[in-house]
Formats: structure tokens, C-alpha cells, sequence
């Protein structure tokens, strides 16, 4: 067979990677159903027409196509999802009579994007999803419980760096602009979608580009630009806001929800947590129509958000019912891959076992599987030797892989003497099958990076 090359955008991890990934997906999924989350997973290609409706994602979604398609237009219409927002939206579309109202749910499942790899950017990816939807209406308090929920179950994953969550909101973005005099819904969209690429382009080159692009005036570019500057971790962003002299009823509504947000999140701000109104915020997605947020990690900002959503009031509908929903994504893949590079991150053994049971001889095989079995039947991770092997080639096997014991079976004269040897300290005492249990900390792999000698349980 000849030699492969790794693919550019569809990441895979090795065994003790891959444990850091699996520790938080479980991390997030125990958050999320600690907070009454129900999980859920949708399947992996949806219509054409749901996938282009909302956004500009046509340049992002990969087609379905058989090898021998016949169809004029050369696939099946259908195409691989780049989200899990708007395949929630039409699940609950389909599902509606069988839920209740606000229904709460989460989602980890992959999504694929046809777009340029590069660090922390995939073609395929691990997301994480929360959202609560409303059949008609969904009070606001939602916006501030997602945003909770979602800093909760960062916070928990002990080994991510500092991170800060960003919000603002599109009411009072919109209510900004027509104040202004911008009214044009098309116009609105374009001025939102440039102000969004300020953390990507100076402010100068912004101003060139709203004068442009989106056809303001330079003084009213100023005034958009003055908005997009102002940030602040309390609600002192509202007399910032006030002291630019702009008056329009919707700017008042997303202020006060705004101020609202950060308000009930200030209890969670720690030295790793801090939430912060930034006015520059506005999200590329046009479904997004009140909250939205985004969020960095310390020392890498270069990947961007990591973790972003917002509130849509009208993504779903039925033409009966209106759906309106609020939701926060995570990008796992986005977040552990680059930390597993930069970091060394990973688990301090390359197998869940935690005991090897060694074997004198092949003839013993069956004695050392009845002693799997009893360990097994505690919740004790273990495996038999693959080899009857002499007993220091079998400890180096299982050092190599970071299996902290080994089990020995040595015949006596009224019964079996079992011995475990921790291989760490050298340490070999008598122990029982049916009663031993290693320390808590060796039941599971750890999560360790390189760069610290210190372990970050994930328990």
C-alpha cells in the first residue's frame, strides 16, 4: 500500500488526544444536563434551500453527490451542515407537536465547512450546542441563562486558558444605524457585516470600506465607528452609548437588554472569566436578531471566537407558529486542537487501563481473564497481557503506555496469591481481586500538558 499523506482540514487525534477531547465533550455534556439541557443529535445533511437561506454560507457548504450522479444539476440537492443551528431549527419544525415549549437541548455532534484550513479553522469539526426555543415568544431571561450555562461549563474545563466572553446586541446596533438615518435593511446588513471585521482589519481600513461599500458618509462612518469602540465589563457602556447623542426606540430596547445581560453575569466573573460588553460585536449570520455573542481565549486570540451564537427570532416558522430561539456554540475541535499542539496537552497514559494482568505462561491465560473479570465487574479499567511474555518485558509494555499496575498470579498452596505492583514507586503488596480498587486518581487517564509537570484532574 502506498504511503498516505494526512488530509488538510479533517483533523485525527491519537488514542491519549483523543481522551482530552472525549473528557471535555463529557465535561460539557454533564454542565449542560446539570442545568436541564436535553440531548439530541440531528442528521448530517440537510436540503439545499435550508442550508442557503440565512447568511452567506453558500461558499461554505460541501454538496452530496453519488459517484454516478444523473441528475441535471449534478448532486441531489442535498449538502453536508455547517451549523447545528439551522438543523435544530427544522428539526423542531418537524418535531414541534411531540416537544414541550421552551424546549431545552444540546447538541455535540460534527459539521462540515468548506473553507481554507488553518489553525483552529477545520473542514470537519466537533461542535457543541446549547439553545432554548419558544413557541411565539421566549422572554428574554433566556439570553442571560444560555450566556450562564455556557461561562458555567467553560469554567469547568480546568486546563483551557483565561477566556472572555463578548456580547452586544443587534437591537442596539440597528437602532444605532436609524438613528443615523441608515433605514435600508440591505444597507443596515452590509454596515453590521463590515463593523464585524474589525478585529480582523485596522479602523482606518473599515472607515474606507463602510464609505465603499456601504455608501454612508464619512461623518456618519465616524459616529458608526465610535459605537464599535466602546467596551466595558459593567453597564457603564449605556452612558458611553447615551454620550454619543443618538436617540431611537429600538437603540433604547437593546441597551436595556444589554446592560441586563452583563449585569446578571458579573457574579461569575473570576481571574479565568470576564464578560464583557463589546459594541463591535455583531456576528456574520443575518438570522441573528438581539443578543449575540463571541469569546477568546487567552493568549489565542489569533484563533478568533471560539465559543459564538446569539438570540433569532425568526429562523423558524411553520407559517402558524413563529419559533424564536436563543443559543451559544462552541467550536471543541477549534479549542482542543490548537491547545494539543501548543501545549502538548494530553492524558498521562495512551490506554483506559489502568491495571495490566501478567501471565506466566499461556497456560494461565484463563486464571488471568478471571481476574479481568472480578476488576471489570468493580468499574476497574484493566486488560490481560497480549503475551505470556517474561514478567520485565510485560512491566515495560505496561509503562510504555502509562498502565500505573500490574497484577501477578502466582499459584499457592490452598489458593491462587494475587499481588499488584504499582510500577510508578516499585510498591508490590498481596491484594484481592474481588476487593481491590486503585486510588481514584488512577481509575481514568489525567489530563497533562508538557508544559507543566503538575496533573489537571477532570474528574
Amino acid at each position: 500500500m502506498a504511503k498516505t499523506t494526512p488530509l488538510s482540514g479533517f483533523p485525527e487525534l491519537l488514542p491519549e488526544q483523543r481522551f482530552v477531547e472525549q473528557q471535555v465533550i463529557d465535561t460539557l455534556r454533564a454542565t449542560f444536563e446539570l442545568h436541564g439541557f436535553a440531548g439530541i443529535e440531528t442528521r448530517a445533511v440537510e436540503p439545499l434551500d435550508q442550508l442557503l437561506r440565512k447568511g452567506d454560507t453558500s461558499k461554505e457548504v460541501y454538496l452530496l453527490r453519488r459517484l454516478h450522479e444523473e441528475s441535471a444539476e449534478g448532486h441531489a440537492g442535498l449538502g453536508l451542515h455547517f451549523d447545528l443551528t439551522v438543523p435544530f431549527a427544522r428539526y423542531v419544525l418537524e418535531n414541534a407537536g411531540r416537544l414541550d415549549f421552551p424546549f431545552r437541548r444540546y447538541q455535540i455532534q460534527k459539521v462540515w465547512r468548506g473553507e481554507r484550513p488553518q489553525e483552529g479553522r477545520f473542514r470537519e469539526f466537533a461542535q457543541a450546542d446549547i439553545d432554548i426555543i419558544g413557541r411565539d415568544v421566549l422572554p428574554f431571561h433566556h439570553d442571560v441563562e444560555v450566556t450562564r450555562v455556557m461561562v458555567d461549563a467553560l469554567s469547568r474545563l480546568d486546563f483551557l486558558p483565561g477566556f472572555r466572553l463578548q456580547v452586544n446586541n443587534r437591537k442596539l446596533i440597528q437602532g444605532f444605524y436609524a438613528g443615523l438615518g441608515i433605514a435600508a435593511g440591505d444597507q443596515v446588513d452590509e454596515v453590521m457585516r463590515l463593523v464585524d471585521k474589525l478585529d480582523k482589519l485596522p479602523p482606518a481600513k473599515v472607515h474606507e470600506l463602510l464609505l465603499a461599500d456601504a455608501g454612508i458618509d464619512p461623518a456618519t462612518a465616524d459616529r458608526v465607528l465610535a459605537l464599535a469602540t466602546i467596551r466595558s465589563t459593567d453597564t457603564s457602556f449605556v452612558d458611553a452609548v447615551r454620550g454619543l447623542g443618538v436617540e431611537h426606540p429600538l437603540l433604547d430596547e437593546g441597551l436595556a437588554e444589554l446592560a441586563e445581560l452583563v449585569g446578571s453575569c458579573a457574579g461569575l466573573v473570576t481571574d479565568r472569566v470576564r464578560v464583557e460588553a463589546d459594541l463591535s460585536i455583531a456576528r456574520g449570520l443575518d438570522y441573528y436578531t438581539g443578543t449575540v455573542f463571541e469569546t477568546r481565549l487567552d493568549g489565542y486570540e489569533s484563533l478568533g471566537s471560539i465559543c459564538s451564537g446569539g438570540r433569532y427570532d425568526a429562523l423558524a416558522s411553520d407559517g402558524r407558529s413563529t419559533y424564536p430561539g436563543v443559543g451559544i456554540s462552541l467550536g471543541v475541535s477549534r479549542v482542543v486542537v490548537p491547545l494539543l499542539a501548543r501545549t502538548g496537552l494530553t492524558a498521562d497514559r495512551k490506554v483506559p487501563s489502568a491495571v495490566l494482568v501478567a501471565l506466566a505462561d499461556e497456560a494461565s491465560r484463563g486464571a488471568g481473564d478471571e481476574v479481568a473479570t472480578a476488576l471489570r465487574a468493580r468499574g476497574v479499567p484493566c486488560e490481560v497481557a497480549a503475551s505470556a511474555q517474561k514478567f520485565g518485558k510485560q512491566i515495560r509494555n505496561a509503562e510504555r503506555r502509562g498502565i500505573p499496575y500490574v497484577w501477578f498470579t502466582q499459584d499457592g498452596d490452598d489458593a491462587p496469591r494475587h499481588q499488584v505492583k504499582d510500577i510508578r514507586s516499585g510498591d508490590q503488596v498481596d491484594a484481592d481481586p474481588a476487593t481491590w480498587t486503585p486510588p481514584t486518581e488512577d481509575l481514568r487517564p489525567q489530563v497533562v500538558s508538557s508544559s507543566s509537570t503538575s496533573k489537571e484532574s477532570t474528574q
